[in-house]
């Protein structure tokens, strides 16, 4: 059985094919395009991930999407009824949905010839997040945590996975949502763009939590694990929240009141210097988070008693939480989705409807290498078609010899040069893992700053991550755990700290 499965209509779509329960090729619309976050109809990853099974539309038996607009359709009732949202809230949600095309239309309009005669099958949102992180994973039983923004009418979702079944036990509705709360507090912090979360993350641990109580307000803890937002410091459940979700980069509008800056003080610009305050307020951030996410965990784990928990949703790309889960929970095995946003939901939604079918689980997603790859031959014909514009700036040279190859990689390194490395299949997430990456010597003070400046252009508070030898783990960190993903952040010793040039952020 061949299954499409896709993250479409939304931003970082994607699309992967599964064949009879192992997942075959998977890539996202951005890396094809090359815009940040691309949001629409993958196009084009579904053309790659067709042509790396060595299929055609007329093969696919079922095609699988992680939305269902038909679920929590009560709740979504209730919510209008009682709370009775701006008008305005309504007519852009079914404008949207009308403007758009079916996937029908849209397949025969990108792929003509190719007809496409199976199933097309919605799996709810979070269901497809919980299958993305589970399913995929080495356990054969796991507590899943799905957070994210929104989805589906629903921010959050966990319960238990077994075997081939994922039992949904509780969830978090809209308006309440973690996801919200951070990317509200993002955009507060002068981050406007959508995915900026990660910058807040790495602002954090230059701050401290001098605004914790604060936060404490904004969002509540319940004792079911739960959380809520005090509606007030937030517009998206009256007002309405603009979204751009079409063929091309994501756009939200602004998520936060007004009231956040009588509470917070006022808000950073985007082009105003980052100041002491701003990085407590980061800090408060992320803490709240972490509150929020442990609180979840640990009631999970007393109720069930679980030593292994799967992860997906924009909340866990978290890093920094991630890697805290064994230390500070009785979790002992923890499997983060490498794409864990909206892109891991064609995964997800592939890999569920394979099991309601009945599909039997033999597959384990221990490596994200499920991109296009590129021979010498094509790398050849793009160098002859650029030579003329190349050549003033470059010289081109072929070394066969492996060994010569990282030896006079390590010496460019060492002498501070900065190396695109360029292997294999695209990596599957955002990430960087060794496959599309950039390498330098981190031991240099001043390179970071060189990365973020001259190279990928962004603030200087930005952290990289440097690679450290497997068998060396135990010496520079305070856990010994399989990271295959870059989804955990573990703690470095205290008396390897010295060793590691930091420079101040702003």
């Amino acid at each position: 059985m061949i299954i499409l499965g896709l993250n479409v209509f939304h931003a970082d779509s994607s699309a992967c094919v599964v064949r009879d329960g192992k997942l075959i090729a998977a890539v996202e619309e951005e890396r094809l395009r090359r815009i940040k976050h691309w949001a629409g109809f993958p196009a084009e990853s579904i053309r790659y991930c067709l042509k790396e099974a060595g299929v055609t539309l007329s093969d696919v038996d079922a095609i699988a999407i992680n939305q269902n607009s038909g679920a929590n359709f009560l709740r979504k009732v209730a919510y209008i009824a009682t709370k009775r949202p701006h008008v305005s809230l309504i007519i852009d949600r079914i404008r949207n949905r009308n403007a758009r095309l079916g996937i029908p239309e849209l397949l025969a309009q990108h792929f003509s010839g190719n007809s496409f005669r199976g199933s097309l099958i919605n799996v709810e949102h979070h269901r497809a997040h919980l299958s993305s992180a589970f399913h995929v994973s080495p356990f054969e039983n796991a507590t899943v945590v799905s957070v994210d923004g929104f989805g589906d009418f629903a921010s959050a979702a966990w319960g238990i996975g077994r075997g081939t079944t994922i039992d949904i036990e509780g969830r978090v509705y809209f308006p309440h949502s973690l996801g919200i709360f951070y990317q509200a507090l993002t955009q507060f912090l002068g981050f406007p763009h959508y995915g900026d979360e990660y910058k807040v993350m790495g602002l954090a641990p230059y701050g401290k939590p001098a605004f914790l109580t604060e936060m404490r307000q904004i969002a509540r803890l319940r004792g079911d694990g739960g959380f809520e937002l005090d509606l007030n410091y937030f517009r998206h459940h009256k007002e309405g929240v603009s979204y751009t979700w079409t063929e091309g980069i994501p756009e939200v509008g602004r998520i936060f009141s007004p009231a956040l800056a009588e509470l917070l003080g006022p808000a950073r610009s985007p082009d105003e210097p980052i100041t002491p305050r701003h990085q407590d307020l980061a800090c408060s951030i992320q803490a709240m988070y972490e509150e929020a996410f442990f609180n979840l965990l640990d009631v999970l784990q007393a109720r069930h008693g679980q030593t292994a928990i799967s992860i997906a949703g924009g909340c866990g790309m978290n890093s920094v939480a991630n890697g805290k889960i064994r230390r500070r929970t009785k979790y002992e095995r923890v499997y983060v989705q490498s794409a864990a946003g909206d892109a891991g939901g064609a995964i997800g939604a592939a890999f569920s409807v394979w099991h309601e079918m009945g599909g039997k689980r033999d597959f384990v997603m221990d490596h994200a290498y499920w991109g296009p790859s590129y021979g010498q031959n094509e790398i050849d014909e793009l160098l002859q078609a650029r030579a003329q514009d190349l050549s003033a700036a470059c010289t081109i040279e072929t070394i066969d010899d492996e060994d010569d190859l990282c030896m006079r990689v390590a010496a460019s390194m060492a002498k501070g040069e900065v190396v695109g490395w360029f292997q294999g299949r695209l990596e599957w997430g955002p990430r960087a893992l060794g496959n599309r990456s950039i390498v330098c010597d981190p031991r240099r003070a001043d390179m970071k700053n060189i990365l973020n400046a001259k190279i990928k252009r962004r603030e200087s508070f930005r952290p990289f991550a440097p690679s450290v030898k497997q068998e060396a783990v135990t010496e520079w960190f305070e856990e010994d755990d399989n990271v295959p993903f870059m989804m955990q952040v573990y703690q470095v010793r205290e008396a390897k700290r010295a060793q590691i040039p930091r420079r101040h952020p702003c």
